[in-house]
This record gives structure tokens, sequence and C-alpha cells, in this order.
């Protein structure tokens, strides 16, 4: 929509409730659109590192008034711009842990709530990964458990999208601030994978994570023992879990899905998982598969299309931010030989993987160009000390 400006705002008006919901409407944000948390995170480290926020709105081309504290959704892909306009203009490349480490348990309303009353860490992780909607419709959070090593990764809808790297970077730090918060302060991953080119100074990602960090992955993901699943979560309240759950779901059921976007988002994060199966799929939705492929008719789409859209979306992705060769691309996304993946691309983009990666990567690798001096306007030099967050709740 456009302000009275004529400025493109994708910003709702309606108030968010202390409960998580929206004050006066009993939903949850409607598909794309993310509760106001992040914005006033981004707010706070954007003063902190002297940014002009005025200038940077502009130049984003959002709505002035976004940073005015008004309870207010705003657009998942109108942030992305903004983090990464700011991530260029303030010269900080970990701009989106800095944001991430300021979001807390308690910061999640309902969804916290219900994570801080399961029984166990797996079953708050179970309850983010189902309920994530309820604060944020621009990514999904999916668990995989293998054997002994668990990972949870972050996956924005759009990820070859402006900006979407650092919103996996924010989304990762946040949820090791919810772990910290269910299993203890000391808490640490075995390792955190991020999906974005490494920046020179590593120093800040390591300190936040006190784990070893690998830039250039396939998908933003924290990997932990198994075994933590089964931790159980001190002051846990079942009927509190139960009381909250069931008004999670009707919130979710105010504003529903189609079984096409909740496939798009089960398969953002089952893409690189090698789980991208309509077998699967029917499982997870209780259903059989030629139900799953008869309702997908009925919404005009099938689930070859859109797995072949999110294996599309992950592949420019990866093109773009990391140094992976096509061939290790094409094994992420579970093809069986490196010939059929350029088929593939070939039909999806019009070229081949190597050439599409030519045209597109000098417009996507921001955070390598930035941390070198050069003369533009106003830009803001970002300290390289990492600064602590709140502690978590």
């Amino acid at each position: 929509m456009l302000s009275p400006a004529g400025l493109r705002t994708n910003v709702f008006p309606e108030g968010i409730g202390a409960a998580g919901d929206l004050a006066g409407t009993g939903k949850a944000p409607p598909a794309g659109f993310i509760q106001l948390d992040i914005v006033q995170a981004l707010h706070t480290v954007l003063i902190e590192l002297g940014a002009d926020l005025d200038d940077l709105l502009t130049e984003a081309d959002l709505d002035p008034r976004l940073f005015n504290g008004g309870h207010r959704l705003v657009s998942f892909t109108d942030i992305g711009r903004l983090i990464a306009l700011a991530v260029d203009r303030t010269r900080c490349p970990h701009l989106g842990l800095l944001v991430g480490q300021r979001t807390t348990l308690a910061s999640l309303g309902l969804l916290g709530l219900l994570m801080r009353s399961s029984d166990t860490v797996g079953d708050a992780l179970r309850a983010l990964e189902a309920h994530l909607c309820v604060q944020n419709r621009g990514a999904a959070v999916g668990l995989g458990v293998y054997d002994d090593i668990a990972v949870l990764n972050y996956a924005p809808h759009q990820p070859e999208a402006e900006g979407a790297a650092h919103h996996a970077e924010r989304g990762l730090a946040m949820i090791a601030n919810v772990l910290r918060a269910l299993c203890g302060s000391d808490w640490a991953p075995l390792e955190a994978l991020l999906p974005r080119p490494a920046p020179r100074d590593r120093v800040s990602y390591g300190s936040f994570f006190r784990a070893p960090v690998r830039f250039g992955a396939e998908t933003a993901a924290l990997v932990f023992p198994t075994e933590l699943l089964s931790q159980r979560i001190a002051g846990a309240d079942p009927a509190m879990r139960q009381r909250v759950e069931d008004h999670i779901r009707r919130l979710e059921a105010a504003e529903p899905s189609s079984l096409t976007d909740k496939l798009r988002e089960y398969l953002q994060t089952a893409v690189t998982r090698q789980r991208c199966k309509a077998e699967r799929a029917a499982r997870l939705r209780l259903i059989s598969r030629r139900t799953l492929s008869r309702r997908l008719r009925a919404e005009g789409t099938s689930f070859r299309r859109l797995a072949n859209e999110a294996q599309f979306r992950v592949a420019k992705k990866l093109l773009a931010n990391t140094g992976m060769s096509v061939t290790q691309i094409s094994a992420a996304l579970d093809f069986s030989e490196l010939a059929a993946f350029t088929h593939a691309f070939r039909r999806w983009a019009g070229m081949s993987p190597s050439a599409w990666r030519q045209a597109h990567r000098p417009a996507t690798t921001r955070d390598q160009r930035h941390e070198e001096p050069r003369p533009r306007g106003r830009d803001i030099g970002c300290s390289s000390t990492f600064a602590p967050g709140p502690a978590p709740s």
C-alpha cells in the first residue's frame, strides 16, 4: 500500500496485545508479516550505532513513522531490505546478530509462554516449529533429528530476497537466546551454521554462540546433541501449556493458511534436509498422498511444483550468498547428479547456475564489500566489540 506521502509501507495499524496476539483482532499476523519486536530491537541497535534513522527509512522507501513506537505489524521483506541497507551504511556486518540477541523468551509473548510451560526442551522446540506463525509469518523453523545429533534451522520463506541472510542470522541468535532461557545461561550448541559469506571479523559470532561458526552453509541452523531434547524444563506447567496452546490454535484459526501456504513453509526448511518428499508431507498432515494431491490440485498447484519452487529459491540463495560449488549445492538439494540440477535450474531461470551466480553475486554480497573504506554519504563505523544483550528470560 502507499502512504499519503507516496512511500511504500506494509505496516498495519492494529495493536499488539500483551499476550502476543493483535489487540482487538484476536488474530495471528497475516502471511508475510512479523510482529513489532524486531522493529523495536532494530531501532535500539541503530541508535547505538549512531545511524541516521530518517535517512535510512527514506532510502529504503519505508514509512518514516516506522520507529515511532506505534503498535504495528511490518512486512518481513521490507525489514529485510532495511537491515541490508543498514548493514551497508553502518559497516556493521553482524547487525543481524545484534538485533537477534535482544530477543528473549518473554518477548515471544504467547509462544514464549507455551515454550516455558512445556515439559521438555524437545516439546518446547516442537511448539516453536508448529506455532511460529503467531509471531512471524515470514520464516519457518524446522527440527531434524539424526541419531545422536539434532539440527534446528531457521529459514525465511523468501531466501533469495534482499536481507534474507541477515534475517536468518537474527533468527538464529533469537533461537540461541531462547534455548539459554530454557536450558541455562551457559548453554551452547555444538556448532552454528550461517548461510552468508564469512565477514572479516568473526569474533562477535564466536563470542555470542560460544561454539564454532560455519559460514557459507546451506541453511541457518544450530547443531546440538539429541539428548538435549529430553531435558526437562524447570517450572513446566502442563495446565498452563494446554490453556496457551488452545488460545494459540484459536488465533491461528482466525488467520487460516491454505494447504499450499503450509506446505511452502514446510518445504522451506525441508528442502536442504533431504526430506522434500510428498509421502512425508502427507504423513505430517495426517492425510493420504492421494488426498494431499487432490487438495493441492483444488488450490491450483501440486507438490512437485511447490517442491521445485522451494528448490529454486534455496538454490538462488546458496549461489548468491555462499561459496558452495554448484556440485555441493546440487547435493544439498538432493539432486541425483549435477546434470539433473543444471537442467532443472536452466528450466527455472533460463540460464545455468554458474551464469546466474556470475550475474547476481555482485548485487548480493554487500556484507563482503562494506568493510572496505570508501567515500559515500554518511557512513558510520561499527565497533567490532560484541555488546551483550539482555539476559534471557
